[in-house]
């Protein structure tokens, strides 16, 4: 440790990467974390904190619109103000990521300003605003996180193509919009514009929206989407675009022929690479798998100082899986016992209704053996009711030999705050009736979940049994 100048350099500060250094500052590392643009990356500055604030706000002003359907009367117009919800965004935005590098001197760790590149198994070179610096430590942490695709045809440098953060930016309302991928980014920020009044169009290669999720789920925020007057396109390749007047016309390829669509902007949303180019890696021997960095248990590299974190790694790229990471590796670090042995990453889509997983989906459980599946309506849950939001459902997948709970999706009101319950559980190895005996406050929407336990053994009490 003498011979370097840091125990670790922790590089990227985003989700993965800040919570490294803190916890690594907390077990007394001495500890440097390099960022070279945002502090909390793309989560806090323009990824998840940001959008949710959006989607926020226009299911709030959705909600005034039926208020008068609980006698709670609004008169006039009810309108959006871009440059006051962009402000209010943005002060939220402001004030995390200022907390994170609070944090991280509270804990004793060094903040560095600049662009990184490994030049050797304990070292990185430096770019920063004062001239380039060689910076050592016994421990490389990589946490650079990822970017969004482009598609042929659809550069992110054309003002009227948005990737997701230029999406999240908008100063007025676009008239209309076409959302290039239906997967979760699209069918959020898509659903989000539709909500204040933008005329959306989805255009995705696959079957459907959202492939891979719950087929019930899938169907209902199909029938939701169609509800909205978001026009659904399966099975269609976006071909390019070219100006027309003061917008923009895409040309897409549907089962049935070259179609035209005329919009404000296009939203390309197919997905995100992970940023593991221009770091050196090559040089230093460090092994990839495909575009991720290979790594083990303990998400170490094949050189044995340098660890990768969150969407450089492998999959799911969540961020609360780089932070689980970012804490583990700096326990490794600090000589913990410890590997990478959660059973399961939840995952929400803020859609409208939500959708949350954790765990096997029923199809993944029902290829491994025989399964019972309890499925409660939101509809059944007296607290669904009084809010108004009664679309959804709660499923637990349990084995059918052994009762232990493998997956659980709930698609309704509230998913995400909900989902806590069932990774617990998974983890916790609990059978269907650790769920289902454990009382659950009423009226809540937990209640839900309880009953669908229940439900997968035939015990449910408020839906008839099958």
């Amino acid at each position: 440790m003498a011979d370097y100048d840091y125990g670790a350099i922790v590089i990227g500060a985003g989700p993965g990467g800040y919570p490294c250094g803190i916890r690594l500052g907390q077990l007394g590392v001495k500890t440097l974390v390099i960022e070279k643009e945002s502090w909390g990356g793309v989560c806090l500055n323009v990824g998840c904190i940001p959008s949710k604030a959006l989607i926020t706000a226009a299911k709030r002003f959705e909600e005034v619109q039926h208020a008068a359907d609980m006698g709670v009367v609004v008169s006039g117009d009810v309108s959006v103000d871009m440059g006051k919800l962009q402000a209010w965004k943005q002060s939220i935005v402001s004030k995390l990521t200022g907390g994170v590098s609070t944090l991280l001197k509270a804990n004793g760790v060094e903040q560095l300003v600049g662009t990184a590149t490994i030049t050797g198994p304990h070292s990185v070179s430096v770019a920063t605003a004062d001239g380039e610096r060689t910076i050592t430590a016994e421990h490389l942490v990589l946490a650079t996180g990822s970017r969004p695709i482009e598609v042929p045809g659809f550069s992110f440098a054309d003002g009227p193509v948005l990737d997701s953060t230029k999406a999240l930016a908008l100063d007025k309302v676009p008239g209309k919009l076409v959302v290039i991928g239906g997967g979760y980014i699209g069918l959020e920020l898509g659903g989000m514009y539709a909500k204040i009044g933008t005329q959306v169009t989805v255009v995705e290669m696959m079957d459907s929206v959202l492939p891979g999720f719950d087929a019930d789920a899938i169907k209902l925020i199909a029938r939701k989407l169609k509800k909205a007057k978001v026009e659904v396109l399966t099975q269609t390749k976006a071909l390019g675009w070219e100006k027309k007047g003061k917008g923009i016309v895409v040309t897409v390829q549907t089962p049935k022929g070259e179609q035209t669509l005329e919009a404000d902007h296009v939203l390309v949303t197919v997905g995100r690479f992970p940023n593991t180019e221009g770091l050196g890696l090559e040089d230093v021997g460090v092994a990839k798998d495909g575009r991720f960095v290979k790594v083990d248990a303990q998400r170490r590299t094949s050189v044995p100082s340098i660890f990768a974190i969150g969407d450089v790694a492998c999959q799911p790229m969540l961020a609360h899986k780089a932070t689980y990471e970012g804490e583990l590796v700096a326990e490794i670090i600090a000589g913990h016992k410890r590997v990478y042995d959660a059973r399961t990453v939840p995952a929400v889509v803020f859609t409208d209704p939500e959708i949350a997983t954790a765990g096997m989906s029923e199809k993944e459980a029902a290829a491994r053996g025989e399964i019972l599946v309890g499925k409660v309506p939101y509809a059944a849950v007296g607290r669904a009711l009084t809010t108004g939001e009664s679309d959804g459902f709660y499923k637990v997948i349990v084995d059918k030999q052994s009762h232990l709970i493998l997956g659980v999706v709930i698609c309704g009101s509230h998913a995400s705050d909900l989902i806590s319950e069932a990774g617990l559980a998974i983890e916790m190895h609990a059978e269907a009736l650790d769920m289902g005996l454990t009382i659950h406050p009423h009226p809540t929407l937990g209640e839900g979940l309880m009953e669908a336990a229940k439900a997968a053994l035939g015990e449910a009490i408020h839906i008839v049994n099958k």
